[in-house]
């Protein structure tokens, strides 16, 4: 697992952890048994073996799952990386679900065409990345990934093979299984600038002055489809802050996007305690743009978020300075494809950002510190943000809190009944469960036990 807390079994009876402090190692979240597949034939062998032994099942693609989805103690896991095909047929490309962004975004490049997809290098689009709708720096003028899918091949509970197309493939990721390959549709590549901006603030209350301007200006590039990320990184021991703009412009050069940031800019400086750090501009295809080598591991890490409305932004943004970190990946073409019928939250559709906030910890920390922390987001930030959201309001169930006790309502909103049929169907036993999925309140917290 990328963040090394999702392989700690905090919650066992007794916790069972395997820290970087020379204490010994317990087996914690982490599977007792797996299969490295390579074939249909494997993951197929696997899925009857786990479902005639009754073990639970994990999946694995590249393990950079922010709710630790991609593990579970006391399973069997299946690891999809050796999936590796990628092909390109006019405007479609099929990629395995091993298959990282980097190399699609190379591969893309290669053959003229660029494809929605993550921004960091080593997820893998056709693995829980789009079955959580996928956002994307491209999302703002091409849409979300889910929203580009054409074509899944999964292996069910059965342990059959499906192939789900457009007519079905809004089913295929809630009727759990094992994705083989996904199909996407892509676009002739272009040319787009990146742009990154660090400013300095000399307090938290010139930080929240700042991201309230920045409110006040997401607007402004909306005429360029762009799409940007922000965050707030703030010192505690000195209040200090590093504010970060990342924006994707696309067909626009260097100076035409700095022509457009110039008014926030500008506005940023006159700020009273804000300095340059440092900003960079780069013109070129849309694949090098989106192409990042950023394999840092380790860390231990949860989050919490919440898709805020435009409406938010357009009527009242100073209420958004107070946020610590955003990430800008909704709006634009996300809210026009809202007729496609997916398990995509509607609250994407009318979403201006998805709004994130994140706390850490060293192995240091004992287990109740580690305890508050997890529980933070729901008993602190959440009621904050809701002042921004709005009560009940959605969130990318990708990047957010595995603990949501309404899961049902804020990561799956209106098509939770449809999608729990769907899964019922496919997987009447639940033999893929994962935390905060579908069908998962039937279950304990390790998707172990039958509630």
């Amino acid at each position: 697992m990328d963040q090394v807390n999702w392989e700690q079994g905090y919650g066992l009876s007794p916790p069972s952890l395997c820290l970087r402090n020379g204490t010994t190692c317990g087996q914690g979240d982490v599977p007792i048994y797996a299969v490295e597949a390579e074939t249909v034939a494997d993951i197929q062998a696997a899925v009857k073996f786990s479902s005639t032994n009754n073990l639970r099942v994990a999946v694995k693609s590249s393990g950079h799952d922010l709710l630790g989805r991609s593990t579970a103690p006391s399973s069997l896991l299946i690891h999809t990386h050796k999936f590796q095909n990628i092909s390109f047929v006019e405007s479609t490309m099929t990629v395995g679900s091993g298959v990282y962004a980097k190399t699609v975004y190379e591969q893309g490049k290669v053959n003229g065409k660029i494809a929605v997809g993550a921004v960091a290098a080593t997820v893998c689009l056709g693995g829980g990345w789009v079955q959580g709708a996928g956002h994307s720096a491209l999302s703002p003028a091409l849409g979300l990934g889910a929203d580009n899918a054409l074509e899944f091949e999964i292996v069910v509970a059965s342990g059959e093979l499906l192939k789900c197309s457009m007519l079905s493939v809004a089913e295929a990721p809630a009727a759990g299984g094992v994705i083989v390959s996904a199909t996407f549709h892509v676009y002739p590549t272009f040319n787009a600038t990146s742009g990154s901006i660090f400013l300095a603030t000399e307090n938290n209350t010139v930080s929240a002055s700042l991201a309230t301007l920045h409110a006040q200006h997401v607007f402004d590039w909306d005429s360029v489809n762009a799409g940007h990320y922000m965050s707030v990184t703030r010192n505690t021991s000195t209040n200090a802050s590093i504010f970060f703009l990342n924006t994707y412009m696309p067909n626009m050069t260097a100076s035409q996007s700095m022509a457009l940031l110039a008014p926030f800019l500008n506005a940023a400086l006159a700020l009273p305690g804000v300095s340059l750090l440092s900003q960079d501009f780069t013109y070129g295809d849309i694949n090098d743009a989106l192409f990042a080598d950023d394999d840092s591991v380790g860390f231990n890490i949860v989050y919490g978020s919440r898709l805020i409305p435009t409406a938010t932004y357009r009527d009242s943004p100073s209420t958004v300075g107070e946020v610590i970190l955003g990430l800008m990946v909704a709006g634009g073409k996300v809210a026009e494809n809202a007729h496609i019928s997916s398990a995509v939250h509607p609250a994407w559709r009318t979403a201006k950002m998805h709004l994130l906030t994140a706390g850490t910890w060293d192995d240091s920390a004992s287990l109740a510190e580690i305890d508050q922390i997890r529980h933070l987001f729901q008993k602190v930030q959440l009621p904050i943000m809701e002042e921004i959201a709005g009560p009940n309001a959605g969130a990318y169930s990708n990047e957010a809190d595995v603990l949501e006790p309404n899961f049902q309502t804020t990561f799956f909103g209106p098509n939770y009944g449809k999608l729990s049929a769907i899964k019922n169907k496919y997987d009447p036993n639940d033999l893929f469960i994962v935390g905060a999925g579908v069908g998962s309140e039937r279950w304990d917290e390790w998707g172990l036990c039958r509630l």
